[in-house]
């Protein structure tokens, strides 16, 4: 009696375990790297409401004259407010009038003058450093995704399920010069 049809089977569910194996494994990859731009996505959301948040203190801090305070309240609220076919013009808006009104001349000397301007300052110096620093992790975290969902065994199988293919986000986030 011959017994080569057993390793033949069992061969071959060895082959169907390890591929099941690696499948499974790249899903989770997969569904990390989601996670992953999920969660960099709420930090960068998160840092650009406390940019904003800032810049309005800033324009009612009566440290800027009216029309300088009315324009960068403006920019501020629309940031705040944008739906999200919008957001990354009214950020880009933000950071333009955050750059305009630091490059003032009269600004650094007049609101660095007294101690409400100095924290207000370095309070908005680490709000746009901190938009720096979330807008790249995110667009880290979606180009890793990117990368992932375009290989061919995530396309074959459709790995990725319904989750969007994730976008980058493109503003002008170059701080003020403070």
């Amino acid at each position: 009696m011959s017994y080569d049809w057993i390793i033949d089977v069992l061969f071959w569910i060895a082959v169907v375990f390890l591929v099941g194996v690696y499948v499974s494994w790249r899903a989770t990859r997969l569904d990390r790297l989601h996670v992953r731009v999920e969660t960099a996505r709420a930090a960068l959301d998160a840092a650009l409401v406390r940019r904003a948040a800032v810049a309005l203190e800033l324009a009612a801090s009566r440290l800027l004259d009216p029309a300088t305070s009315l324009l960068l309240a403006t920019a501020a609220h629309q940031a705040r407010t944008a739906d999200a076919e919008s957001r990354e013009f009214a950020e880009s808006d933000l950071s333009r009038a955050l750059r305009a009104v630091a490059d003032q001349p009269e600004f650094a000397a007049t609101v660095a003058a007294g101690d409400e301007g100095k924290a207000v300052l370095e309070e908005l110096a680490g709000a746009a450093a901190k938009v720096v620093y979330a807008r790249r992790f995110y667009n880290d975290a979606v180009a890793a995704a990117r990368v992932a969902r375009g290989k061919l065994l995530i396309r074959v199988l459709p790995l990725a399920g319904k989750a969007p293919l994730p976008d980058f986000f493109e503003i002008d986030d170059d701080p003020p010069r403070l």
